[in-house]
C-alpha cells in the first residue's frame, strides 16, 4: 500500500493561508543542500565560530533546525538577492536601536539586505515648522521646490544617521543617496517634482555587496538631466525589487502586519487562492485594501519563489529563521486542480514522473505502472497544482475503513508556493476522516503531527489520523494497526496486488516539511514521539498512546500498563493524581504510602483495590531492586523525600531495571542533576530522558510562564503579587488554612525570601520579587505581575508576542482581560491575560491564573510521568 510516509518534500514551507486560524510557515532547502557560511557573491566570508554562535543566539527565537534551513535558503542565492528591505520613517525614530540590532545580526551570518528608506513623518514635520502645509494628491505627496529642498537634506541627514547607528555596532554600511534610480516625472503639472522610477542601478549595490558593505538608499531617483524628484519609498522598494527579483520584500511596519476583522494578525496570504476572497470582505478597505492590492501587482511582476512580509522591526529575526514568522506573509502560492480518473490527467507520463521522481530502488517504473493500474479500475480522488510541484492521492473508504492519504509529494517549488498547505486545507474541507501513515524515523514528522487528532507507533511506521471521534473507532483504528501494521490501512485487493511488486520500498522517499506553529513551535520545542499530535480543542480527553515508548530506556511495558506508586498521598496534591491516574489508561497505581492512613483502602481509585501503606526507605530499595515500579511519584513535604530518593538510587545500583523518579517537592529543583519539569518551558526531550524529574512549584510554574516571554525585553525586576486559595496552605491546621481566621481577611507571608522567588529567579534567568498571600477561596492562584520593559511596547505587541510564544500548548490559554480565579478552578492549565501597559510604554501588568493542586502540581506531574514513561503528554489530562 502506498503510504503518506512515502511522501517527498524535499524542501520544506509552510504557512496557512490566514482565512481559518493561522498556522506557521517554513521555507524550503534544496535536497541533500549543506547550509554554506557565507553567500556565493564576492562578499567577505563570515567566520565558522562567529555563523555558530549567531545560529546559537538565533536559535533563541527558533529552533537550530529552523535556523540553519533559513541560512541554507537565503545563501543559495547572491547576495543581493537575499533580501530588499523598506524602512518608513517612523521606524528610523522610534525603532532604530531594534532595526540596527537585527540587521547586525544578518551581517554577521553573511546577508546582505538592501534597505532603501523614506522619511515621511519627519518631513511632515519640518515642513509644518518651516510653515508649509504639507498636500497630498491621490494619497501622493505634492512637492513643489521648497518642499524637495527640505526633503533632500532631511533624507540624506536620515541615511547618514542610519549608516552611523550601523557602523557602531560593527556593520560596514554604504550610503548610497543619489543615482540609484532613474526616473521622469509621474505629472509634473499635478505633483510637482515626483518621480516614476524607470530604471534601477543595479551595479552600485552590487559592487557595495561585494566589498562586504549594506548599501542603505533613500527614495530619491533622478531624471536623465539631474534633476532629483521624490519618490514614494513603498513604490521605490517595489521597483528596486523587480530590479533585484530578491527570495523576500520585507515592509517594517509599527503595527508588524495586516490584521483583520476580529483585530487578529493575519499570518497569511495565498493571493492565487485568497485574493479575490479577501477583496470582498467588508473590512478589507483603505490601506489594507490598498497595500494588499499593490502587493499582488508586485507579486505578479516577480518569480513565485519571492514573498512579502510586513513586520515589526523588533521581529525582522524571527520572521525570517522561524517557521512561525512574526508578521504577515504573503505569496502568489498555485490555484490546485483535482481528478477523479486517470483520464482527468491531460499527461499520464508527466503523472508517471511525478510518482517516479521520489521513488526509490531499482523497481520504481514497475512499481508505479501497477499503481497505476490500480487507480485505472479504483475509485480515488487526486489535488495537485499546475506544474504538479503537488500532488495528493486519497482512497475513499472501502470494507469499513477510512479515508485513506495514500501518496503525498511536494518539490522544493511546491514548497516555496505554499501548495502543501493549500492541499492539506482542501483535504480537511472535503474528507472529514482520513487516515496515513509516515515513517517513525522521518525528521521532520512535526508536520504531520500538527495535521493529526491522533497518533500512534508501530515497528518503525506511525499511523495517524483526524476526524474520528468515537472512542470505540479510535481503539478498533489502533487495535488493527498494532496487529497487522500499514496493510490494515488500504483496500485488500491494493496489498494483495501492489505488495509484492512493491517490496519494502514505498512511492517516494521520506519527508522533509518542517515544523509548523500549531505544534510549537518549533521555535522553541523539539519534535519528540511522546508529545505526538495536536488535540483539537473540546474533545475531552486524549486516548491515544504510543505502544513502543520511545528513547528505548522507559518501562512502560508494551503488554502492560507503567506501574507507579505513591510516596504521601494524604495531602490534596496526592489526591487529584489519584483520580487522574484512575482515567489514565497506561497507568496503574500499584502502592501508595501514608504513615497515618496505613491498613486503610484507598478511596477514588477503581481500577484495582489499594490499601495504604507505611512503605519504608528499606521497602523502597527491595521494590526497586526487583524492578517492580516504573514510576515513583514523591508528594511529601519539603524536607522529607530524601531518604526514600536515595533507596531508589541504592536500588538502582543493584539492578539493570531504572524507574522515574518524580518529586514534587521543592528538595531537588536546585540541584543541576534533576530535570526541571515544566514542558512548555524546559525542552519535551529533555524530560522524555530524564529519570529525575523536579515538578515545579504551583506559584512557580504561573509565575514562569506569566514572564518567561518577556525575559529578553525586561527593563528591571518584575514584582509578582500572587494570592493562593487556602488549599495551597496543606492539609496540616494552621492560620493559612483556618477558614475562619481567612473570611474577610488575606493574609501575607514569607515576604522576601520566599523560595518560589528563588525558583522563578533560577529558571528564568532573571531576579523577581515574589510577594505571597493566601485568601479564603480554596483552590486557585492569581498572580498580578509588573513588568518594567526594556523599550517602549504597546498592549497589542506585548500580547501578540505571548499568543506566538504559547501557540500550540494545550494547557496555556493566552486572554485578552485580566483573567479570574474562578474560572480556572477546576482545569488542567494557565490562562494569562491583562497585558495593560502604562503611558510610556514602559511597564506591563500581567496576569496569570492557574489551579494550584492540577497544572500547579499534579496534572503536571502527570505531563512528567507521560513525558519520561514515553506516552503521549497529555494522555489522561483534559484538555482546556
Amino acid at each position: 500500500m502506498f503510504s503518506a510516509c512515502a511522501v517527498a518534500l524535499r524542501a520544506g514551507a509552510r504557512r496557512t493561508v490566514r482565512r481559518l486560524p493561522s498556522k506557521g510557515r517554513a521555507l524550503p532547502v534544496a535536497a541533500g543542500r549543506q547550509p554554506r557560511a557565507f553567500s556565493s557573491s564576492a562578499a567577505p566570508a563570515t567566520d565558522l565560530s562567529t555563523r555558530s554562535m549567531i545560529v546559537q543566539t538565533l536559535s533563541s527565537v527558533g529552533s537550530k533546525r529552523e535556523v540553519q534551513q533559513y541560512l541554507s535558503l537565503f545563501t543559495s542565492v547572491s547576495s543581493q538577492r537575499f533580501a530588499v528591505i523598506k524602512v518608513g520613517g517612523a521606524i528610523l525614530t522610534d525603532y532604530i536601536d531594534e532595526l540596527c540590532s537585527s540587521l547586525a545580526f544578518l551581517h554577521t551570518v553573511g546577508l546582505y539586505p538592501i534597505i532603501v528608506h523614506g522619511a515621511g513623518p519627519q518631513l511632515n514635520t519640518l515642513l509644518e515648522q518651516a510653515g508649509i502645509e504639507p498636500q497630498f494628491e491621490e494619497g501622493i505627496r505634492v512637492t513643489d521646490a521648497k518642499t524637495l529642498r527640505v526633503a533632500r537634506d532631511l533624507f540624506l541627514k536620515e541615511n547618514l544617521n542610519l549608516v552611523n547607528k550601523l557602523e557602531e555596532k560593527g556593520v560596514h554600511a554604504q550610503p548610497l543617496t543619489t543615482g540609484m534610480f532613474r526616473a521622469e516625472y509621474l505629472d509634473k503639472e499635478k505633483w510637482g517634482f515626483v518621480g516614476k522610477v524607470t530604471g534601477v542601478n543595479k551595479q552600485s549595490i552590487e559592487t557595495a555587496i561585494s566589498n562586504g558593505y549594506l548599501p542603505i538608499l533613500t527614495s530619491m531617483a533622478e531624471t536623465d538631466d539631474g534633476q532629483i524628484l521624490n519618490v514614494n519609498a513603498d513604490v521605490a522598494a517595489a521597483e528596486l525589487a523587480r530590479a533585484i527579483e530578491p527570495l523576500k520584500v520585507v515592509y517594517l511596519s509599527e503595527k508588524g502586519g495586516l490584521f483583520d476583522a476580529a483585530g487578529q494578525k493575519i499570518s497569511a496570504i495565498n493571493l492565487d487562492e485568497e485574493y479575490d476572497h479577501l477583496m470582498s470582505q467588508e473590512w478589507v478597505r483603505y490601506g489594507t485594501r490598498l497595500k494588499i492590492k499593490e502587493i499582488k501587482d508586485l507579486l505578479d511582476t516577480l518569480p513565485r519563489t519571492t514573498s512579502v512580509a510586513i513586520i515589526h522591526p523588533g521581529d525582522l529575526q524571527k520572521e525570517l529563521f522561524t517557521d512561525s514568522g512574526a508578521g504577515t506573509l504573503i505569496r502568489r502560492g498555485n490555484k490546485l486542480l483535482s481528478a477523479t480518473s486517470l483520464s482527468n490527467f491531460k499527461d499520464l507520463d508527466a503523472l508517471k514522473s511525478v510518482l517516479v521522481r521520489d521513488r526509490e530502488g531499482p523497481d520504481s517504473l514497475t512499481t508505479v505502472d501497477k499503481y497505476l493500474e490500480f487507480l485505472g479500475e479504483n475509485p480515488f480522488k487526486a489535488y495537485y497544482d499546475g506544474p504538479m510541484n503537488a500532488l495528493a492521492i486519497v482512497l475513499p473508504p472501502s470494507n469499513g475503513r477510512q479515508a485513506t492519504l495514500a501518496t503525498l509529494t511536494i518539490t522544493k517549488s511546491g514548497w516555496l508556493t505554499n501548495v502543501a498547505d493549500n492541499i492539506f486545507t482542501t483535504l480537511q474541507k472535503e474528507h472529514p476522516r482520513l487516515v496515513w501513515t509516515v515513517r517513525e524515523d522521518d525528521e521532520n514528522l512535526g508536520w504531520f503531527f500538527d495535521k493529526a487528532d491522533g497518533s500512534i507507533t508501530r515497528n518503525g511506521d506511525v499511523m495517524f489520523w483526524y476526524g474520528i471521534e468515537n472512542g470505540d473507532e479510535i481503539v478498533q483504528l489502533m487495535k488493527d494497526f498494532t496487529q497487522h501494521g500499514r496493510a490494515m490501512l488500504g483496500d485488500s485487493n491494493l496489498e494483495s496486488r501492489l505488495h509484492r511488486a512493491a517490496s519494502n520500498a514505498h512511492i517516494a522517499s521520506k519527508p522533509a516539511v518542517q515544523q509548523a506553529r500549531g505544534y510549537s513551535t518549533l521555535a522553541r520545542r523539539p519534535v519528540v514521539p511522546s508529545a505526538p499530535f495536536s488535540q483539537t480543542k473540546g474533545r475531552g480527553y486524549v486516548t491515544q498512546t504510543n505502544p513502543n515508548p520511545p528513547y528505548g530506556k522507559k518501562n512502560a511495558s508494551k503488554s502492560q500498563p507503567a506501574r507507579v506508586a505513591l510516596i504521601g498521598a494524604r495531602g490534596y496534591t496526592g489526591q487529584e493524581l489519584i483520580r487522574l491516574l484512575d482515567s489514565h489508561p497506561n497507568m496503574d497505581l500499584r502502592h501508595v504510602s501514608s504513615r497515618e492512613l496505613a491498613g486503610k483502602a484507598l478511596e477514588g481509585y477503581t481500577k484495582r483495590d489499594v490499601i495504604y501503606e507505611n512503605l519504608s526507605a528499606e521497602d523502597v530499595r527491595d521494590m526497586e531492586k526487583r524492578g517492580d515500579i516504573d514510576c515513583w511519584v514523591m508528594a511529601l513535604p519539603n524536607g522529607v523525600c530524601k531518604p526514600f530518593v536515595d533507596a531508589v538510587y541504592e536500588g538502582r545500583k543493584a539492578s539493570n531495571h531504572k524507574s522515574v523518579i518524580v518529586d514534587l517537592s521543592a528538595d531537588y529543583r536546585f540541584d543541576n542533576s534533576w530535570t526541571y519539569g515544566l514542558p512548555e518551558l524546559v525542552p519535551r526531550a529533555n524530560i522524555a530522558e530524564a529519570t529525575n524529574i523536579s515538578n515545579p512549584g504551583c506559584y512557580a510554574t504561573a509565575a514562569q510562564l506569566g514572564i518567561a516571554p518577556l525575559v529578553e525585553h525586561l527593563g528591571g525586576m518584575p514584582h509578582i503579587f500572587g494570592i493562593s486559595g487556602y488549599s495551597g496552605a496543606g492539609t496540616k491546621p494552621s492560620p493559612k488554612n483556618d477558614v475562619a481566621n481567612l473570611t474577610n481577611n488575606i493574609i501575607p507571608y514569607s515576604l522576601t525570601g520566599h523560595i518560589h522567588e528563588r525558583e522563578v529567579s533560577t529558571q528564568l534567568g532573571a531576579p523577581v520579587a515574589f510577594i505571597p498571600h493566601v485568601a479564603v477561596w480554596f483552590r486557585g492562584i492569581h498572580h498580578t505581575i509588573s513588568i518594567p520593559l526594556n523599550k517602549t511596547m504597546t498592549s497589542r505587541d506585548i500580547r501578540q508576542i505571548y499568543q506566538d510564544r504559547y501557540a500550540g500548548e494545550k494547557l496555556v490559554k493566552v486572554v485578552g482581560e485580566a483573567p479570574l480565579v474562578k474560572n480556572i478552578a477546576g482545569k488542567h492549565g494557565v490562562e494569562i491575560g491583562g497585558f495593560e501597559v502604562d503611558k510610556a510604554g514602559k511597564r506591563v501588568v500581567v496576569c496569570a491564573t492557574i489551579d494550584n493542586l492540577l497544572k500547579g502540581a499534579a496534572t503536571q506531574c502527570l505531563q512528567n510521568m507521560n513525558l519520561a514513561l514515553g506516552y503521549a503528554e497529555y494522555e489522561g489530562i483534559p484538555v482546556m
